[in-house]
């Protein structure tokens, strides 16, 4: 049975006399434990597709399954993780995990159980050592850490990133992509992220959803990344199973460009 099913799910938004449709007909079936990329150019509604499996938005057409309940608001079952990091300036690193588990675990966890569970997920990000600092003590990549251990904390049946490694630095970057993949290895969780990066797609995913340019956007094609995993970026670099996957993508994205230039 499908985990999570996105059957003909379209996505309209109304001002005033004007009807603009982002999203027509998204048909997208993912499994338990899988690792799925969504990538396409700016505008083709990446974000609001996830919004609508956080249960943000409300869509305009089809539906959205999850473990057999319908998505028709936020829950802590879908925990999100966005670019900006969202931690609380005034609260130190531990406290901003510990918002989350205090709103998820308040009945089910005794005060000892919900500290263990903090420390524990900051470890599992390499961030307890910093449990007393405060964001603006600590730098971005750091910050993104803590807002991904925040989300982990909730065990959510998936985990939605949207560009969670846009805004840092080609080394933060690729250090946090690292740590992720140990993450996804050793929880074996239910991941969908946004991107605009073909090697942080192709590094991460065991699929690759591709998206048309907007308006009205839809998947175009999905690519399937048949690389063993633990995957070690260097071991990577002249794979000829990463290489192919890389090629795929960037032709379909570079088709599509050349398409929207020649409109």
């Amino acid at each position: 049975m499908t985990y999570l099913e996105v059957s003909s799910v379209g996505k309209s938004f109304t001002r005033g006399s004007t009807t603009s449709e982002v999203l027509r007909d998204i048909n997208l079936n993912i499994e338990k434990g899988e690792f799925v990329s969504i990538i396409g150019h700016s505008g083709c509604g990446k974000s609001t597709l996830l919004n609508l499996i956080a249960g943000l938005t409300e869509t305009s057409a089809g539906g959205i399954i999850l473990e057999n309940a319908e998505v028709t608001a936020p829950g802590p079952d879908r925990a999100v993780v966005f670019q900006n990091h969202s931690l609380l300036p005034w609260l130190s690193v531990y406290d901003n995990v510990n918002l989350a588990v205090a709103k998820v675990f308040a009945r089910s966890k005794s005060k000892a159980e919900r500290h263990d569970w903090i420390m524990e997920n900051l470890q599992l990000v390499q961030m307890a050592h910093a449990k007393d600092k405060r964001p603006g003590e600590i730098s971005g990549g750091m910050k993104q850490r803590v807002g991904i251990a925040r989300a982990l904390a909730m065990e959510p049946k998936i985990l939605l990133l949207d560009e969670p490694f846009g805004a840092l630095d080609a080394l933060t970057r690729a250090h946090l992509q690292d740590q992720m993949t140990e993450i996804h290895s050793r929880l074996g969780n239910t991941v969908i992220m946004i991107t605009h990066d073909v090697d942080e797609a192709v590094l991460l995913s065991d699929r690759i959803v591709m998206m048309t340019n907007g308006p009205a956007a839809t998947i175009g094609e999905i690519l399937e990344v048949p690389l063993e995993r633990p995957r070690n970026r260097l071991e990577l670099a002249s794979d000829r199973s990463y290489l192919k996957c890389r090629e795929a993508v960037l032709k379909f994205l570079y088709e599509r460009h050349r398409f929207v230039e020649a409109a």
